[in-house]
């Protein structure tokens, strides 16, 4: 397996589950080898805006992957079919929120990239300050030292000073700070028009080719 196909998506507890749902059927459906953690917030969280119960020990992946919300207008870009092929050739992989012993864990498992979305302003502040309370927050350390695109995707308003200052920190030691602020310039017609519009963005820092969104000038 090329490194070059290898994401890690962490899952925290802030709103906007559905933007990492929408990541994910995108890297599912592309084929890459997918690594998923979800924090106990993050499933709190997708269980309150998605109406999907999120079981950490044992979670229903393709589920969670293929989740469709109320208000949706689009289907989800994938199976469960193709999610179950998917994890039977070990190219999606879901690890416990408090598994240090994963791959994942280690910098001397290779990967493309990570994507922590969304970003609490707790998770925000754990990668600061390299506190590695759960694995999210240790698989984002991992790729901040071995100086990896580290990709973190906040939705919080307004922010603190304290905030923008981990923000600050954050971007200056490497990481990419992408926040969940949709554009309204592509033709907007749903409420999935404005989730595609923040996946697009965050698939481009990954220098992942997608159009899930209508580009300025084209």
């Amino acid at each position: 397996m090329s490194t070059l196909e290898r994401i890690v998506v962490g899952v925290t507890g802030a709103s906007g589950s559905v933007y990492a749902i929408r990541l994910l059927q995108v890297l599912v459906k592309a084929g890459y080898e997918t690594h998923v953690v979800i924090s106990p917030s993050g499933a709190a969280v997708i269980k309150q805006e998605c109406g999907l119960t999120v079981d950490l020990r044992n979670p229903d992946i393709e589920s969670l992957v293929c989740c469709r919300p109320d208000w949706s207008e689009v289907s989800p870009l994938v199976s469960p079919a193709l999610v179950t092929e998917m994890i039977s050739q070990k190219r999606f992989c879901y690890h416990q929120y408090d598994d240090y012993m994963t791959p994942i864990a280690s910098g001397s498992f290779r990967t493309k990239a990570m994507v922590v979305c969304p970003c609490s302003g707790s998770t925000l502040s754990g990668i600061a300050r390299a506190a590695s309370s759960n694995l999210v927050q240790r698989a984002a350390d991992v790729h901040m030292k071995e100086q990896r695109k580290l990709v973190l995707v906040p939705r919080e308003t307004p922010l603190s000073v304290i905030q923008l200052e981990n923000m600050h920190r954050l971007a200056a030691s490497g990481a990419v700070i992408l926040p969940a602020m949709p554009g309204w310039y592509h033709g907007v017609k749903s409420l999935d028009c404005l989730v595609d519009f923040i996946v697009s963005r965050i698939l481009d820092q990954l220098e992942i080719d997608n159009a899930l969104m209508h580009r300025w000038g084209e």
